[in-house]
């Protein structure tokens, strides 16, 4: 069984934390700080180890806090130590070298205190297991799975992808508070932070590069922080800082955030760029976008092909339609027909979704009704787990996944599963030396 103690004289955090883990807590008396590690154990006592210990350094000096967390670090190693403060910009390097595992604020949710408590609990049962322990149980009675990262491509620009991205992400963030961060990967003209109305301190290259780079902790400390409880990884100031990004910081970064965040949502740029396939080797659902226009049809049926043939299958697809106008031609019949794959989704044009734009103020963000709203909220409830739905059967699965398949819209295929990020990355180097290009020669 997971034990966790919390050090504070706040009635109000130890409540809220309370009804994060339950029996797992251990009941302490309100009150300050103990003077050393030693004294926190005997306040502790029980003969199952420690797996957390949270700091509350309240209104005292902060010092006391950080040098109990290193006597914590040097003669325990086995316990995570999270540090409650209201100032996690000034004491976040010295946190990190007193091995705290992570900072809260005082006023955090229960939805917040739940990640960061599980997170610092697994590493505890990692390093007590290595060492012959073993803390148990998760603190909220279940593994926490890691992340799930979701990408956002097209194969033109201009056809609404980065609206599609933060409304999606920020229907994640309202929908689940602080589980969902939006990477904008469009390194070169990205416009994430734009479309939300954003003036990051920090943006994509601060945080692949540096300290951020190297600890978990550090690195939610660059993030930008919207208001609606997403947390933002926005594009290089300039294009010319983009060069400093490679693909191996891309994959690192991705790999990281998913084992931070419950929801990874990812804006690449247009087309199939090395940095674009780089995160789809790290992608676990797709939702492809284009416009309803012939040209964005057939970019969308070539990058399908090229996927294809890379053996690029993910957990879930999703291709959705932007400014859908069946009066301009093309109907969804002859979109599915040119594309070899179903349709989940039509966005239609809507003067709304465009001034929201300019404003920098998504749709999802304040219950504007409009007819877009309507089908974002759909998207969004694709990545929600609801109770009441039944889980797909076997069966069911492997028609969504045929949809990869080069079979007649509608019609269902028998084979395909989600290939590897190993499988992925073959198949993109044969991509990059020419093989297999099929139409791209």
């Amino acid at each position: 069984m997971s034990r966790i103690v919390v050090l504070t004289e706040s009635a109000d955090l130890r409540d809220r934390i309370r009804t994060v883990v339950g029996d797992h807590l251990v009941d302490l008396p309100l009150g300050p700080l103990p003077s050393d590690p030693a004294r926190l154990l005997a306040l502790a006592g029980g003969t199952q180890p420690l797996a957390v210990v949270v700091l509350d350094t309240g209104p005292h000096d902060q010092a006391a806090a950080l040098d109990l967390a290193a006597g914590l670090r040097t003669d325990h190693t086995g316990i995570s130590v999270v540090l409650v403060s209201d100032r996690p910009e000034e004491i976040g390097f010295a946190a990190m070298r007193a091995g705290v595992s992570d900072i809260v604020q005082p006023d955090a949710d229960p939805g917040e205190l739940g990640w960061v408590l599980e997170r610092a609990r697994r590493t505890a049962r990692t390093v007590q297991s290595e060492s012959g322990g073993g803390p148990g149980g998760a603190v909220n009675g279940s593994e926490t799975p890691p992340g799930r990262v979701i990408s956002v491509a097209s194969p033109k620009g201009g056809v609404g992808k980065t609206t599609v991205a933060t409304n999606l992400a920020v229907g994640l963030a309202r929908a689940d508070p602080h589980s969902t961060v939006l990477v904008d990967l469009d390194v070169q003209f990205g416009d994430v932070g734009s479309a939300l109305n954003l003036s990051p301190e920090y943006t994509l290259v601060d945080v692949v590069h540096g300290p951020a780079a190297q600890d978990t902790m550090v690195l939610k400390t660059f993030l930008t922080q919207h208001e609606t409880g997403l947390y933002v990884v926005c594009g290089p100031g300039s294009p010319a800082e983009a060069d400093s990004i490679g693909v191996e910081d891309v994959s690192r970064l991705l790999q990281t955030l998913a084992s931070e965040f419950r929801y990874v949502v990812v804006d690449t740029a247009p087309g199939l760029t090395e940095l674009t396939l780089t995160v789809l080797d790290n992608t676990h659902d797709l939702v492809l976008v284009t416009s309803m226009d012939v040209p964005g049809v057939r970019g969308l049926r070539k990058e399908i092909d090229i996927l294809r043939e890379l053996g690029m299958v993910f957990t879930g697809r999703h291709v959705v339609l932007n400014f859908a106008d069946t009066q301009n031609g093309l109907t969804k019949t002859d979109v599915e027909a040119t594309i070899g794959a179903a349709v989940d989704m039509m966005i239609p044009r809507s003067k709304g979704a465009v001034a929201s734009v300019n404003q920098g103020l998504p749709l999802l963000q304040n219950d504007r009704r409009d007819p877009v709203t309507t089908q974002l909220r759909q998207l969004v409830g694709r990545f929600i787990p609801s109770p009441a739905r039944t889980p797909r059967s076997p069966s069911a699965v492997g028609k969504f996944l045929g949809r990869l398949r080069p079979t007649p819209a509608g019609t269902p295929s028998s084979s395909g599963s989600p290939s590897s990020p190993a499988t992925r990355s073959e198949g993109r180097h044969r991509l990059h030396r020419g093989e297999n290009r099929g139409e791209q020669r």
